[in-house]
């Protein structure tokens, strides 16, 4: 089975093309988990319902996703809900932007 630690990390990969940072860092993968038969569910947000890469971000996401070995098929979801902000940024990244403490 593909382990959670599998998909975060092909999901490193996978980086916002305005902001130039991973989609994981970012906080906006909210949830994702695999089955016995190699199907991925890939829980995701936005940082805006007006992102201009929205489709440019599932695209990465499923064409990374495919590349662990055993993956069968990938199912994305998009969610505003609940709404992304940016105290769900790794600490790492909150710093780098000097939001610690806000």
């Amino acid at each position: 089975m593909i382990t959670e630690a599998e998909i975060q990390k092909a999901l490193q990969d996978v980086k916002d093309p305005e902001l130039g940072y991973n989609i994981v860092a970012l906080g906006l993968i909210y949830e994702s988990s695999s089955d016995e038969n190699g199907n991925i569910k890939i829980l995701y947000t936005l940082t805006s319902p007006a992102c201009p890469e929205g489709a440019t971000i599932e695209k990465n996401i499923r064409d990374r996703i495919r590349l662990i070995n055993g993956v069968k098929d990938v199912k994305t979801e998009l969610t505003f809900s609940p709404a992304w902000s940016a105290d769900k940024m790794s600490p790492e990244l909150r710093t780098e932007f000097g939001l610690m403490g806000i």
